[in-house]
């Protein structure tokens, strides 16, 4: 077909990215996959600058692979509370002192809770849903202007929401019950739905990336609840957990030429456990 070509399609050459809870984990894959993807700038934004897993070792690491491979994009960090309204507000002006535009916002900062029903206090539910939806509405909203000043109807802006597969079913009740969690992630795919209907016309794209079981602090005690890692890759389709490469790909393809058209979708990057009986539903 005439003008017909998949030349670059996974390139993020020149784009401007911001990673939230992007020091580790999920948030950490999605950031280093961009960088190799020719990223020119990736903010790196958690609520602590320092320590084993704080901002300045991430920002470090990202930016000594760029030297290794000869890249011209850079890390920054910027410490903010993405749970707090006025800290995304001083996140946005942070960001504008080195950048105009924003083309790639990735909502991946999130908390969980985990216990009985009855007893669980008030202040877990808060906590959760101030950073898995709130959170989250606030950082589009505040991120609006850059985004679209960057979009175009041939390449728009994205906002990847980083939820998890816990939105879709309900994995674990009883005496390690997240339900809030569970509500929270159905919240976020919600959000990003109408986030792609108001923003599509602004040239801004919103798809949620719901990952399974991966390794990672906010995981590990879960999966050691349900009986380690070696059973929950035996009750998984796919023989195995995630890992950072399976973050890595959905994420370059909504983020790149590949995924343009893709708006309002949530991609599940579990191997197919949600569809399985495994044993984490059986709590």
């Amino acid at each position: 077909m005439s003008g017909f070509s998949i030349d670059g399609f996974f390139s993020l050459e020149g784009k401007v990215a911001l990673v939230t809870g992007g020091s580790r984990g999920l948030g950490l894959h999605a950031a280093t996959a961009i960088l190799l993807a020719g990223a020119k700038t990736i903010f790196i934004t958690a609520r602590k600058a320092d320590g084993e897993q704080g901002i300045d070792q991430a920002v470090d690491r990202l930016n000594k692979l760029a030297a290794g491979k000869g890249l011209k994009g850079r890390a920054i960090g910027i410490a903010a509370n993405v749970a707090q309204v006025e800290d995304i507000e001083r996140l946005v002006k942070e960001v504008k002192k080195h950048e105009s535009r924003l083309d790639i916002l990735i909502a991946n900062a999130g908390a969980t809770w985990g216990g009985p029903f009855e007893p669980t206090p008030d202040w877990s539910s808060q906590k959760v849903l101030d950073l898995n939806v709130r959170g989250v509405f606030n950082l589009a909203r505040l991120f609006t202007q850059m985004l679209s000043a960057s979009g175009t109807p041939q390449d728009p802006s994205r906002i990847i929401v980083v939820s998890s597969t816990a939105g879709t079913n309900v994995p674990h009740v009883g005496d390690h019950g997240t339900i809030m969690y569970s509500a929270s992630k159905a919240a976020a795919h919600h959000l990003a739905r109408n986030l792609a209907v108001e923003l599509g016309p602004r040239n801004i794209t919103t798809n949620t990336i719901a990952p399974g079981f991966f390794p990672s602090k906010l995981a590990n005690g879960l999966i050691e609840i349900l009986g380690g890692q070696d059973e929950l890759e035996r009750d998984n389709p796919r023989q195995r957990l995630g890992v950072p490469e399976d973050i890595a790909g959905v994420t370059l393809f909504l983020c790149s030429k590949a995924g343009n058209y893709v708006n309002g979708e949530y991609i599940s990057v579990d191997g197919g456990q949600r569809l399985a009986s495994g044993r984490q539903t059986k709590l």
